[in-house]
């Protein structure tokens, strides 16, 4: 059964064939997937999603491939964890965190890697390609190994040590780009125009990007096939703020959940906020920032999505907020020590934007709130640096480490 009716222009509605191509040729507005949702309709319901794989292709039907072979990673079906601890601590009687730190390549990006390189291999492309600010450079050479595809991958010089090394345990070939992320990508546009390459985020964005859709699948499943009260999603590109809005409105189309009033609130960090700013200033433009802070899986100045993301909140009655990388720094020990689960500086960026939200009544205490957490912490430890207790150093003998503990030894056993 097919699925897809093609792609379709977000500006000018113009359709195009289901093909590796992602801008209109009438007014160069970016390209998404078309889909026959009566037909969809006719296929998925509540019994047959349970009844899938313990894997995002559960979902398979809401996304858009059209053959059986698929490169799977078995991303996707990660907890959502019920945050009593940090709900406490911030006020939030109804708080839930999306724990994406537990994915194959520690990173929400297998999502939408998994559909990106599945469409490579149906394409019949040979080299699977990205400009990634770390976590999709990790994702795109573990998908092209397990493809058997070449995988070129294109960083920032100044990326994370942790994230290249992430990303060379697979054998990609990696360049290090001399500026930032919007530099990276820019070199990326012209070689995908010029070689056949399978860039994940260019040439097969409108695909790639469809995988970060079952985000709110899962969500919305797991708290019984609801959709939340409100939502607290991090900013990059703004694609995954983008997509999980529409995951929540299309399980409504489809009747898998009763309706949608979710609130989308969109988080980012400081020193590269344009959303944000732009969401201050209440217009839809968004202006280009040099990006400059600790959070570098969001460092994108010129994002791409934007102002689809400003669309949406206004839509949604969210709202966008920034934190410093201080504030950063705090959420990531914040949720480490209430929950156990230690997060990248994305998710930092995350928990400083739900604390500020909280502590201003921006919050209902008694709503049900979502947090998308979406990178492991073992990723930016650097972040961290001077920033949390240091050990306590001591010989290797009792009395030595009741002395540095400042312990009391315990009293003698009294003898009947």
């Amino acid at each position: 059964m097919r699925y897809v009716n093609g792609l379709e222009c977000r500006e000018c509605g113009q359709a195009y064939p289901a093909e590796p191509i992602h801008v209109c040729e009438m007014c160069f507005g970016p390209l998404e997937v078309a889909y026959d949702y009566d037909a969809i309709g006719n296929a998925i319901s509540r019994e047959t999603i349970a009844r899938g794989p313990h894997s995002l292709w559960r979902y398979k039907p809401l996304l858009p491939i059209e053959g059986d072979r698929i490169v799977d990673s078995q991303a996707g079906c990660t907890p959502l964890v019920r945050a009593h601890n940090l709900g406490r601590a911030l006020g939030l009687r109804n708080l839930f965190v999306k724990n994406d730190t537990v994915n194959p390549t520690f990173s929400f990006k297998d999502r939408p890697v998994s559909i990106a390189s599945t469409k490579a291999v149906e394409f019949g492309f040979d080299t699977l390609a990205c400009a990634s600010t770390g976590n999709l450079a990790g994702s795109v050479a573990a998908h092209a190994a397990k493809a058997g595809l070449r995988a070129c991958i294109f960083i920032p010089a100044d990326l994370e040590p942790s994230k290249v090394v992430a990303a060379q345990a697979y054998g990609p070939t990696i360049v290090a780009v001399d500026g930032n992320y919007d530099d990276v990508n820019r070199v990326c546009s012209e070689i995908a125009d010029r070689h056949r390459w399978a860039f994940v985020n260019i040439n097969l964005r409108p695909y790639y990007s469809e995988g970060s859709k079952t985000l709110a699948y899962e969500v919305a499943e797991q708290l019984g096939w609801r959709a939340p009260d409100h939502v607290v999603v991090p900013i990059a590109s703004g694609s995954l703020f983008t997509k999980v809005w529409k995951g929540f409105r299309e399980l409504a189309k489809l009747g898998l959940v009763a309706g949608v009033t979710t609130r989308m609130t969109g988080a980012q960090a400081l020193g590269c906020s344009p959303v944000v700013t732009a969401f201050d200033a209440q217009t839809l433009t968004v202006e280009p920032v040099k990006p400059k802070t600790i959070a570098k899986s969001l460092a994108i100045g010129n994002p791409a999505d934007g102002y689809y993301s400003l669309r949406i909140m206004k839509e949604s009655g969210g709202v966008a907020c920034a934190v410093d990388d201080g504030e950063v720094v705090e959420g990531i020990k914040l949720l480490a020590r209430t929950e156990g689960i230690f997060a990248e500086t994305a998710g930092g960026v995350v928990v400083g934007v739900l604390k500020k939200l909280a502590a201003s009544g921006q919050i209902d205490p008694d709503e049900l709130v979502v947090a998308y957490v979406t990178g492991n912490g073992l990723k930016t430890q650097e972040a961290l640096a001077g920033a949390l207790i240091e050990p306590i150093y001591a010989r290797p003998s009792l009395r030595a480490i009741e002395e540095a503990l400042a312990l009391e030894a315990p009293a003698a056993a009294s003898v009947a």
